[in-house]
């Protein structure tokens, strides 16, 4: 080479002048400013969830077909994974990044399926570890009473579950009717629990708290909200008014003993906007109501029961009436006053009233819980009938901790599951003398970090419902599962976000060999070879890939 050919050749860019061969031989990772690194996100259907499942997860081994793992998964938070399928108001599904696509994951739909695999297959869960030597109570055997004692259980711990009902399932068994969760799938998750160890001792009110407190290292109080609200209404009589929850309760109890259901007559108004005034109306159709009347003082739109449910009671020929209040209760007829909504969407008087016939009034507006344990017991704060309780959900009394309805939070199964499973992992800490604490939570897993042009259109998979007119006469369940075939193609169509899921495109798409796959699945980059391109993060589909300043 002459002297003219080596200076013209020093002032070409290194790129051009590369030998010819293998890129392995080229280390160009000194030419880099970014370098990417694999991360684990936070999924938006796992930071909704209240119970806090890892749903990415268990929804990753559903699309492959494991179905025990994936319910196993479920189990490390959630222990009625069969019944939370049918119960929950799935707010994974509203936060899921799919529907920005297309339609939103059916999460709900694929956890029933894996929950009634498992009953089928009586698939069981073992102690975590060994037995602790410790002790602990639980008052109440609601959702939140049974996720403690399973955690708990889990953990090592002798657990008693004690309640004033029959048997156990607080208000998923005396508030939710057969319709939506058949007793026998909540049935078979309780036993599950209950083959862990768990001692259930059920017609045992506790209302001796320091007793329970000198006979066991821990007390979890649980105690759900099973008093329905009253409001002053003047009322005749005769007048026959009836309390939502009380209403339910007698219906699983005359079912539970096959004695007579409820008389309610052929006139029935609930009086309340809320699920369990959707659940009174349609228990009442099912009683025999050729009327059943929702009257609400609000919107439809403004309405707290699910719309879901809504929708479905009006199929079955439940009829609302918004913008209207009772002012009075005669044997046979109410006094209706229409309602108007102000600049701030609060229900104001009109003055103007209309006359509405009814057999039967059920008051559905709100539930509260029974303190009435709580009198006397030292070092504990009830504020408008709310416990208050610290970051680790114990009561200013050691040892003695509240979750649930009991405690500030809204009153549903997944958020009393989830409480139930936090108040254990700090119950576990107090009796092993730590303290437990929760680890640093990833960052959010957003649709723009992910390619989603990847992901091709799949239609929402939807689980047959039975008849409106048919269903409006029968305790049969409303909704079905979905098939396997079904299950495992709504399961696919989780697009991971913000975690690897093994598509092999960092790898294939990487212009200098500069990754390595270990195994299916998982990656490793050299970075001696890798320039910082990143082409890898802009074309992996789920955002697993982020771009970092490269150290100096």
């Amino acid at each position: 080479m002459t002297t003219t050919e080596n200076r013209t050749r020093q002032n070409l860019p290194f790129a051009v002048i590369l030998p010819v061969g293998s890129s392995a031989a080229n280390r160009t990772g000194s030419w880099r400013t970014e370098r990417p690194v694999y991360v684990n996100l936070l999924p938006p259907c796992n930071k909704a969830c209240p119970a806090g499942e890892n749903i990415q997860q268990w929804l990753y081994h559903a699309e492959e077909g494991d179905y025990e793992a994936a319910w196993r998964e479920i189990m490390a938070n959630n222990p009625l994974p069969a019944v939370m399928g049918r119960v929950c108001y799935h707010e994974c599904q509203t936060a899921c990044n799919r529907a920005e696509i297309d339609e939103a994951v059916g999460i709900n739909a694929i956890e029933r399926f894996l929950g009634d695999k498992a009953l089928e297959e009586g698939w069981s869960v073992q102690p975590l570890g060994p037995a602790s030597g410790k002790s602990a109570l639980i008052v109440g055997a609601g959702p939140s009473g049974l996720s403690a004692a399973y955690h708990l259980a889990r953990l090592g711990h002798k657990v008693t579950v004690r309640d004033d009902g029959e048997q156990p399932g607080g208000m998923m068994r005396y508030g939710i009717p057969s319709y939506r969760l058949p007793r026998g799938i909540l049935d078979g998750e309780i036993k599950r629990i209950q083959d862990m160890g768990v001692t259930f001792e059920m017609n045992t009110k506790v209302d001796d708290v320091e007793a329970a407190l000198a006979e066991f290292d821990a007390v979890f109080l649980a105690v759900g909200a099973q008093i329905g609200k009253h409001v002053n209404i003047p009322a005749g009589a005769a007048s026959h008014v009836l309390d939502a929850v009380q209403m339910l309760r007698g219906v699983e109890q005359a079912a539970d003993s096959e004695g007579p259901q409820p008389l309610m007559g052929r006139r029935v108004v609930v009086y309340g906007g809320g699920n369990t005034a959707i659940d009174a109306a349609r228990t009442a159709k099912r009683l025999g109501a050729t009327d059943s009347v929702i009257l609400y003082r609000r919107t439809r739109d403004r309405m707290p029961a699910s719309d879901s449910e809504v929708t479905e009671a009006e199929e079955e020929g439940i009829k609302m009436r918004w913008l209207s209040t009772i002012k009075h209760i005669d044997s046979e007829e109410l006094m209706i006053e229409r309602m108007e909504l102000d600049e701030n969407g609060f229900p104001q008087p009109t003055g103007e009233y209309d006359k509405l016939e009814a057999d039967s009034v059920v008051m559905a507006l709100g539930q509260e819980s029974d303190l009435g344990l709580l009198e006397g017991v030292s070092d504990v704060s009830v504020k408008d009938g709310i416990v208050e309780v610290d970051r680790q959900m114990q009561t200013g009394r050691p040892g003695l901790f509240a979750g649930g309805d009991m405690v500030p939070s809204e009153k549903n199964v997944t958020m009393a599951i989830g409480h139930g499973k936090k108040a254990a992992r700090y119950i576990d800490g107090y009796l092993r003398g730590s303290s437990y604490a929760p680890g640093p939570k990833p960052t959010d897993a957003t649709l723009d970090l992910m390619e989603t042009w990847y992901y091709s259109d799949a239609p929402h998979q939807v689980r047959d419902r039975l008849a409106g007119p048919r269903r409006a006469s029968t305790f049969d369940e409303v909704v079905q599962g979905l098939d396997e075939t079904s299950a495992l193609f709504e399961a696919r169509r989780c697009m991971s976000c913000g975690n690897c899921f093994g598509c092999d495109n960092c790898f294939g798409v990487c212009p200098d060999n500069a990754i390595t796959k270990l195994e299916p699945g998982s990656y490793e980059f050299k970075y001696d070879y890798c320039k910082g391109c990143g082409v890898c993060a802009e074309e992996c589909p789920c955002g697993a890939i982020e771009m970092i300043p490269e150290e100096i």
